[in-house]
């Protein structure tokens, strides 16, 4: 995807736009929608760049419980529910253990500890930062799912909000691998609402509306036939699109 239009921004000027606490909104459509809307936005975005590169790799291990405590509140709509994921950036070799927690506000908040790159094990020092912050111990969870993708990242020239378009996903279940090659998901990441987001308008014009899309529950889904359906609520085109081709 070439975003050499967009206007860049270095790792260290995203500091003003962290949104640890946020509202998040979601969109997904077909891969080939997405140069056209990026275009109707270049003057109101800025790219995040890093060593010359602004489409970056990432991989997400995500962890539960033996009865998939987390993928079962997702999927029947609990709030006040935790996501317990391991985050890397394949790049730069960076990881982190997340916590996401959404709260019955419609909030999303999320904390994290650095963490060693390439480890999928939960450290001590990692068990006791989820013992601190969820309800759950660290010898109640395993690794669940893999996720690769990769990622743009776009800031809002007035630094209230910040875009992640992710693209090339694929998910990995102990043998099973799944790739959504033709998918790519929006997420609007503020610290309010998003009537007036240059994005949501651009979107909303291409008549493509918001609909939940939760990464690891379509991922567990999609790599288990045992889980339950698909846990994306309100979407106007069936997922197995994506993964048999449009």
């Amino acid at each position: 995807m070439k975003t050499e239009f967009l206007d860049p921004i270095e790792l260290h000027e995203m500091d003003k736009v962290k949104l640890m606490n946020r509202t998040d909104t979601k969109y997904w459509f077909h891969i080939d929608d997405i140069e056209q809307i990026l275009q109707e936005i270049k003057n109101d975005y800025y790219v995040l760049n890093i060593n010359g590169e602004s489409n970056l790799e990432y991989t997400t291990t995500y962890y539960d419980t033996d009865n998939n405590r987390m993928f079962n509140e997702h999927h029947n709509g609990k709030l006040n529910r935790y996501k317990v994921r391991r985050r890397s950036y394949v790049s730069s070799e960076i990881s982190f253990l997340e916590v996401k927690f959404k709260s019955n506000k419609g909030r999303t908040q999320k904390k994290r500890i650095p963490a060693q790159f390439g480890n999928a094990t939960i450290t001590e020092a990692e068990s006791e930062f989820l013992a601190n912050i969820t309800p759950f111990k660290a010898s109640e969870l395993h690794p669940a799912l893999i996720n690769n993708f990769s990622r743009v990242t776009l800031v809002n020239k007035n630094f209230n909000e910040r875009c992640t378009i992710d693209m090339n996903l694929q998910f990995k279940s102990g043998d099973k691998v799944i790739a959504l090659d033709k998918l790519v998901i929006v997420e609007i990441k503020s610290d309010g609402k998003t009537e007036n987001s240059p994005l949501a308008l651009a979107l909303r014009e291409q008549r493509i509306k918001t609909s939940g899309f939760s990464k690891y529950c379509i991922g567990r889904t999609i790599t288990d036939s045992t889980l339950n359906p698909f846990c994306s609520k309100n979407s106007s085109k069936p997922l197995n699109t994506y993964i048999f081709g449009l």
